[in-house]
């Protein structure tokens, strides 16, 4: 999920204006980093034991010119390793990836793309699960009730976010009601120009939606994405009523137009009170939370990645080793550490600013996530 507005305004350090969030001090950023390095090393004494580690990482060891165990002593030498290459995640044999630590457990496996050609794939025992359980714990319960029954008006077939949803809402006691949706289909739509049929498949998943939120099932939480979510507000209004009053009282949503702009308009005019809490999130890092979205902070929207099990740094476009000045502008690289995968200095085809730490994530933010400039004339957004 990346936002694709090339207007975002300036972060509050690029700005120089003082910050109006809470920005975390130094001994928890200290701390943090310590507890981040720690990590670090435990991953690889897992990743590169011939025991544990999965036959990727064990064979690609023999290339490396040191020895991750004994030569990775923090986040940092990290850097030794060159940068993850996408196309390793395409194709098979998937159980290439399965750590022998887990090889008796039961696997998942998620696709990301796959419109043309061989999806990227990861594989998945409980990750999914330990992300959403924590992000969780983010959500304020006065607008996400437990207990409470949730709709997933999102991407549905071998997605990670799917059953990410379905097991939040049944994590807070909950049960999930789903739609049918297929993003590669609207992807397909859109480059061949078939916008009738787009819009006909766009009203299909709405009307899904509507279906269930009649149906009485006492649904207070939702996830979607921004351009769903306009369209489930403006279909509603045509038939006289609203998010609101429909019975959603929290809103969990990412995609591709969480520009700062959208979230005002969808505050004042699509949403009626409903709580909307954006989101930053891909196959490969899990689940990114915001910082509250605030008029006094411009409605900047800035995501802090689920350290230590993902981190997120914004780097120079041209020394991809090199973290940007606090509100400068990088490409995303993304780290992914949990005892299921490791992907180290994985660039993705997102940009933004880097944000300082907030005391609640005492680690760099991204603000203004968008398309990566010299991808963006080649990316079709979708649904998202």
């Amino acid at each position: 999920m990346a936002t694709s507005s090339a207007s975002q305004p300036a972060s509050s350090a690029a700005a120089g204006k003082p910050p109006v969030f809470q920005v975390a001090d130094a001994a928890a950023v200290a701390q943090a980093r310590q507890r981040l390095d720690a990590h670090t090393v435990e991953m690889m004494a897992w990743h590169f034991h011939p025991s544990t580690g999965c036959p990727f990482w064990l064979d690609y060891a023999k290339s490396l010119s040191f020895d991750p165990i004994k030569e990775v002593t923090c986040y940092d030498d990290l850097k030794k390793f060159p940068p993850f290459e996408d196309e390793w995640l395409r194709g098979g044999p998937v159980r290439r990836w399965v750590p022998k630590g887990m090889a008796d457990k039961p696997m998942f496996v998620f696709e990301t793309g796959g419109t043309t050609g061989v999806p990227k794939s990861r594989v998945n025992h409980r990750d999914f699960r330990t992300d959403y359980e924590m992000f969780s714990d983010t959500l304020p319960e006065e607008y996400f009730p437990r207990g409470a029954n949730w709709l997933m008006l999102g991407p549905s077939g071998p997605r990670r976010l799917r059953l990410s949803i379905e097991h939040l809402a049944q994590h807070r006691g909950g049960i999930c009601f789903c739609v049918d949706l297929d993003p590669r289909w609207v992807i397909k739509l859109i480059q061949k120009g078939w916008m009738e049929h787009l819009e006909a498949y766009k009203q299909h998943c709405i009307d899904q939606a509507i279906t269930i939120l009649e149906a009485g099932h006492d649904i207070r939480c939702m996830f979607t994405t921004p351009k769903l979510l306009e369209s489930l507000a403006i279909a509603l209004e045509k038939k006289g009523t609203t998010l609101r009053k429909a019975g959603i009282t929290g809103i969990f949503s990412g995609g591709t137009e969480f520009t700062p702009q959208w979230t005002r308009f969808a505050v004042e005019e699509l949403l009626d009170g409903a709580y909307m809490t954006p989101t930053y999130g891909n196959t490969l890092m899990g689940l990114a939370a915001s910082r509250p979205v605030v008029p006094a902070d411009g409605y900047t929207i800035a995501y802090y990645a689920p350290q230590p099990r993902a981190v997120i740094e914004v780097v120079d476009f041209d020394n991809t080793n090199e973290v940007v000045p606090y509100g400068g502008t990088g490409r995303v690289r993304l780290t992914t550490l949990t005892h299921e995968t490791f992907i180290p200095g994985f660039l993705e085809r997102d940009e933004g600013e880097r944000e300082l730490p907030y005391a609640k994530y005492p680690w760099d933010g991204i603000s203004g996530v968008r398309p990566f400039r010299a991808l963006a004339a080649s990316t079709t957004v979708g649904v998202y």
